[in-house]
């Protein structure tokens, strides 16, 4: 295939948009449909589906800050998402699951980005319990997918070395 290295595996980009298009529909759909804090009880003692809004990051942080950690974020969010696209061109061929990581973290970054710039807040609806004593912090989609892409990113970096050999303990 012509120039397809010129491209490196942006062709995974796809991905990233899935990431987003769910993520937001997903949100828009729970924004529109619950209260704040109303629970559906999914699984009983484990999972329900809830509304809450995030000002902060990962699990709050800097949620009681006055507001100028929106625009901080956002602007993190914008530099990892450049960075992600840069990374993904310069990606070889066979570094597949390096490119699913790195789409799935992209994604997730540019669905919470816009949650952030258009509303303020990033919405999240899914809420992990156990037996109503012990709450994970509620997250959405595009958590989803940055968790699971750090854990393709840590994977990875342990499958081999830059000489191409498999690790070994």
């Amino acid at each position: 295939m012509p120039n397809a290295s010129r491209f490196g595996r942006l062709a995974w980009l796809w991905l990233s948009l899935l990431v987003f298009v769910v993520d937001q529909a997903t949100k828009f759909y729970f924004d529109n449909t619950l209260t704040m804090y109303q629970q559906i009880v999914v699984i009983p003692d484990y999972f329900s589906w809830t509304l809450a809004y995030n000002t902060g990051a990962a699990f709050s942080f800097l949620a009681g800050a006055s507001g100028w950690q929106r625009w901080f974020f956002a602007a993190i969010a914008v530099v990892v998402s450049v960075v992600l696209v840069i990374w993904l061109k310069r990606l070889k061929p066979e570094e597949t699951w390096l490119a699913v990581a790195l789409a799935l973290v992209l994604g997730g970054a540019l669905g919470n980005l816009v949650d952030r710039v258009v509303f303020g807040h990033v919405v999240d609806f899914i809420l992990v319990h156990w037996q109503n004593r012990w709450y994970f912090p509620a997250f959405n989609i595009a958590d989803s997918a940055i968790t699971c892409g750090a854990i393709l990113l840590a994977l990875d970096m342990f499958k081999s070395n830059k000489s191409g050999e498999v690790a070994h303990d």
